[in-house]
């Protein structure tokens, strides 16, 4: 299918990698370009798929592709890699039910190509999420933030 119920691997629609409640209770557009769907169907390609089949329990994204201006309004960067806007770049926030964000972040870290991966607010077990991003020149960066302590490198548990 074409448009926003495009699926965009066998277990990852565009719908979910756009779809925000901050967007459609502030009536803000949360619509990508046909470059940005390009770079949503790679994220979802190699990052989503491969950890859905890895798990092999169903999950949805947190959060997907972001206009610049829903960046701002949840309190972002309209410079985020969530609003793609260098071609090949995208990122994701994600958890899978019953498994600890770290052994996720972990996993990720240790079997798949990235640019940045962040262990967001975890403070064990299932607590906190997974962010992590694409780009043709892939960083491998690790990082962990809270709001206590902001960014520190590495996976810190």
């Amino acid at each position: 299918k074409i448009g926003h119920t495009m699926k965009l691997t066998e277990n990852f629609s565009l719908a979910e990698l756009t779809k925000s409640q901050t967007a459609e209770r502030k009536g803000i557009p949360n619509t990508p370009t046909k470059l940005q769907e390009q770079s949503l169907k790679l994220i979802a390609e190699k990052i989503l798929q491969p950890v859905r089949d890895h798990y092999d329990i169903p999950f949805t994204p947190s959060s997907g592709f972001r206009s610049p201006e829903l960046c701002i309004a949840v309190g972002s960067s309209a410079k985020s890699q969530h609003c793609c806007k260098v071609k090949g770049e995208a990122a994701v926030d994600f958890e899978v039910p019953g498994v600890s964000n770290m052994d996720l972040a972990v996993w990720v870290s240790e079997n798949l190509d990235f640019d940045q991966l962040i262990l967001e607010c975890y403070t064990g077990g299932n607590t906190g999420w997974v962010h992590c991003s694409i780009a043709e020149t892939p960083r491998k960066q690790l990082l962990t933030y809270d709001k206590a302590n902001g960014y520190r490198q590495g996976l810190i548990g």
